[in-house]
């Protein structure tokens, strides 16, 4: 029987734990001579397998197919194939006696062997290399979102050398980036075109690209086009998802716009800056990881553009996370029910910091009672001090009886001084506090409906910690202060309810009298107080 030996090697990532090409031609040479197995010819390429259309191996098929061998030698099966279409092939020339003998370093194949073995193992070759493309593009879309281009440097920068693979950040390149800059500088002077000035780059500034040869004419009006050199750039290419880069940008974005006037590509697609108003605060609430933002653009058939931006969780933690994306529209309604939850009328928020005020003058007046005593107490620690040093200076007490008395009169001196500075800085706090508490829950759903979104993320900030999304809905534990105020946000909205409109003093003064007749918000506002001093 007659044998092609047949090796590849792919020159992608999925197969550089495979051995080389030189590798698998000797240790299978080894294993006929073993064997007695008779080559006549090797085939070897370096090309994956993941698509149909590999030269040699086609080449090799059809040489079987005309009854010049009867048998194949390859390191392993994903070897022959990684796709459906070559595996069928290889199965089907089998069965039917074309092929009569697979031989890998592992096993043999022949005709009458169970075919649902091998389809399982080219299946499974298959499927590998399906996963590792989701992967791949998972990794790199996250890498995108981070602000790292996820994919070689342009001309003019570098990635960094040395670091793990998926790290590698992009930098200035020492020798091309100021060049590169120059060749922008000549082309906003709008004189020369840009084929001209790649002419006198590389003949006058030694202008290379990074394998050191020259720099192609036709990449040069994509090089002038390429928002990357402004700071942002496209990923994937016309997939309408723009990020801005960590990299250090080479021109400002109105530089960039002027050069694309001077190109003629005034409706050329452009990066949008889209504020996230929420990224960053949440997280997942199966996984953990962050929630982050991509935003979308569809067009339809008819030439519509439809713009949307997603919520969703960035699946960086090493569990495996299920949870979908959100669209922006919805979470913010759903912050917005939070709002409601907690708003207040404007008349409860007047008078219950009326009341407020008036306990905190009451307090206040109480605490200058009792600081009264503590000053005097204060000043005559000083004085007992002073008398301690004329009493030593005139010999009347000792050395260490000195000093043992003005230990314990500086003890008690530094206890009062502190009960001063607390009692100073404690007074009116609390009312600022809840002044500050209860115009928030006046005025935030407003302001979160008709604000930017740069307030719109404050005000979620503000709402409370650890604001978690999962299943699409938003969960947020309110801080301590707010919960009370949700307790009296529903009375409030009642009693108010009744008078409005409010169109008179007098109804305003019913108003405040039924306030003060409520015990759920007479007991909210005392609850609100305790918390925030």
């Amino acid at each position: 029987m007659k044998y092609f030996l047949y090796a590849r090697k792919s020159s992608e990532s999925e197969d550089r734990q495979v051995a080389s090409i030189e590798s698998q031609i000797s240790e299978l040479q080894h294993l006929a001579t073993r064997e007695n197995l008779h080559i006549i010819d090797t085939f070897s390429e370096a090309k994956s397998a993941k698509d149909p259309g590999r030269k040699e191996f086609n080449k090799m098929l059809e040489k079987i197919r005309q009854g010049e061998v009867q048998g194949i030698i390859c390191w392993k099966l994903d070897r022959l194939a990684r796709n459906p279409i070559d595996g069928g092939q290889i199965a089907w020339m089998l069965q039917q006696g074309l092929i009569q003998h697979i031989r890998t370093h592992e096993r043999s194949h022949y005709p009458t062997d169970n075919v649902l073995m091998m389809s399982v193992e080219f299946g499974m070759a298959n499927q590998f290399i399906r996963d590792l493309s989701v992967n791949v593009k998972r990794g790199l879309k996250t890498k995108a979102e981070k602000g790292q281009y996820p994919g070689p440097a342009p001309l003019g920068y570098m990635n960094t050398p040395m670091s793990n693979k998926g790290e590698r950040e992009i930098v200035k390149d020492p020798e091309r980036y100021d060049l590169v800059r120059k060749m922008f500088d000549v082309m906003l002077e709008g004189k020369l075109t840009p084929p001209e000035i790649l002419k006198i780059a590389t003949d006058k500034w030694g202008l290379t690209n990074a394998r050191g040869g020259e720099f192609a004419r036709s990449s040069i009006y994509r090089l002038f086009g390429d928002s990357f050199y402004y700071g942002t750039f496209e990923y994937p290419k016309g997939g309408g998802s723009w990020y801005p880069g960590t990299h250090e940008p080479m021109i400002t974005e109105d530089e960039y716009d002027r050069i694309q006037v001077l190109l003629g590509r005034r409706s050329q697609p452009r990066s949008k800056k889209h504020q996230f108003a929420y990224r960053g605060p949440i997280l997942c609430g199966e996984c953990g990881a962050m929630v982050t933002a991509e935003h979308k653009r569809k067009i339809q058939k008819n030439g519509n553009i439809h713009e949307y931006i997603y919520y969703h969780c960035t699946k960086q933690k090493k569990v495996k996370c299920s949870q979908r994306s959100i669209e922006a529209k919805e979470l913010k309604q759903q912050i917005e029910n939070i709002l409601a939850r907690i708003e207040i009328p404007h008349e409860f928020y007047e008078w219950a910091m009326d009341i407020l005020r008036e306990r905190n003058k009451e307090e206040f007046e109480a605490k200058e009672r009792g600081l009264a005593g503590v000053r005097r107490r204060y000043d005559s620690c000083i004085n007992k001090l002073d008398k301690l040093i004329d009493m030593r200076a005139s010999g009347e007490i000792s050395e260490e009886e000195f000093l043992r008395s003005k230990l314990v009169t500086v003890e008690e001196r530094v206890k009062l001084q502190e009960l001063l500075n607390d009692s100073d800085g404690e007074i009116g706090q609390w009312v600022d506090k809840a002044d500050a508490i209860f115009n928030f829950a006046s005025t935030a759903r407003k302001t979160f409906i008709e604000g930017p979104d740069e307030q719109r993320g404050a005000i979620l900030n503000a709402l409370g910690s650890n604001p978690t999304l999962k299943d699409g809905k938003l969960f947020i534990q309110l801080e301590e202060p707010l919960v009370f105020v949700e307790a009296a946000s529903q009375e409030a909205k009642r009693v108010t309810g009744i008078f409005e409109p409010i169109e008179s003093g007098l109804d305003r003064e019913l108003l405040r009298e039924k306030y003060s007749k409520s015990p759920i918000l007479l007991r909210g506002s005392d609850s609100n107080r305790q918390p925030t001093r």
